[in-house]
């Protein structure tokens, strides 16, 4: 079992005051998603290829 902590990182859009962000890790099997304001509290996980879908998605709008 691999315990690493993954390396969680922000978009750079995300504004400099540290408010309304999430963090992404991106593993070999799936990207991890938090709230910056929050780290302790429990992240979700969604497959790679989905993670495409949303940001090709989010790029359109």
């Amino acid at each position: 079992m691999n315990t690493t902590e993954p390396a969680w990182f922000k978009s750079t859009y995300s504004g400099t005051q540290g408010d309304d962000c999430v963090e992404v890790a991106i593993t070999e099997q799936v990207v991890c998603v938090r709230d910056s304001k929050d780290v302790t509290r429990p992240h979700f996980a969604v497959g790679r290829e989905e993670w495409a879908r949303f940001v090709g998605f989010a790029a359109e709008v």
